[in-house]
């Protein structure tokens, strides 16, 4: 998959394909200069971005394989926040070494799933203080999923918004209660964009975007989604979540998980007409 792209050359629109490191070093097709561009955008963004384009171009399968790893790997981003976060609090100052300590014990479960929603189980149960009631099979979709994902089964474009919705409605969750713990996991991408921006040759331009997605405007306040002022206990930038409403603001009926799907899909929905595949 692509999204578009202006070369801070000759301003032409170019399509970048996504990279796992969300860096992109890029020759503009048009005037042939290099320049690199940072996406601030956590991997489980893109995957379950990705997921909807695929939904709304039709191809319900490619989807459902999309929205379930964005969910294994908002899983991973919660431990590394809690982990990061933990550090933090317990007075470590040496970001990087909490960093490469976690990086270094993601290791021994990096490629076993269900080691990796124990870490999750234990992870919500440290910082919460009670059960992850949404680790069941049922609430997970854990059926539906391994049907399409292992069995080859055909899902009705029904059966896919009803799994969308459930994913969505998780993460939304999650993230809401993760809070500003979130900007720990952040930081640590913002630290390898600046290793990767250090090590550009000269004359190579840095590009930094934030684009819009199914979380993102949720979480961060103003129509914009811009960053707000806030520091996490490393005394860096960090970015922090919407501020409650006023108990006096009118609170309309809450939304099921299918409406609040189809809200955010409504609202983020013609942006994300701009990737490509």
């Amino acid at each position: 998959m692509r999204f578009p792209a202006a070369c801070p050359h000759c301003q032409r629109e170019v399509q970048v394909e996504f990279a796992d490191s969300a860096v992109h070093d890029v020759t503009c097709p048009h005037c042939h200069t290099r320049f690199c561009v940072f996406v601030r955008k956590q991997k489980f963004e893109v995957l379950f971005d990705l997921g909807t384009r695929a939904l709304m171009d039709g191809y319900a399968r490619e989807a459902v394989a999309s929205f379930a790893a964005a969910l294994e790997r908002f899983f991973e981003f919660y431990v590394r926040s809690f982990a990061l976060e933990r550090a933090a609090a317990q007075g470590q100052t040496d970001f990087d070494g909490a960093a490469g300590t976690l990086e270094s014990t993601w290791r021994h479960v990096s490629s076993q799933s269900e080691r990796q929603v124990g870490m999750m189980a234990l992870a919500y149960l440290l910082r919460e203080g009670r059960e992850p009631d949404f680790l069941t099979a049922k609430a997970l979709g854990a059926d539906f999923r391994n049907r399409v994902i292992h069995r080859g089964y055909l899902p009705r474009r029904e059966e896919v918004d009803v799994y969308a919705a459930r994913v969505f409605a998780l993460i939304d969750r999650l993230l809401g209660e993760l809070g500003t713990g979130a900007a720990h996991a952040e930081l640590a991408q913002e630290r390898q964009f600046a290793a990767h921006l250090a090590a550009l040759p000269n004359g190579v331009t840095a590009v930094f975007e934030e684009h819009p997605g199914m979380f993102r405007a949720r979480r961060f306040a103003g129509a914009g989604g811009e960053k707000l002022g806030v520091k996490n206990l490393y005394g860096q930038p960090a970015r922090a979540s919407a501020p409650a409403q006023s108990s006096s603001a009118k609170t309309a009926a809450p939304m099921n998980d299918a409406q609040a799907f189809q809200k955010a899909l409504k609202e983020r929905g013609p942006l994300l007409k701009g990737l490509r595949k």
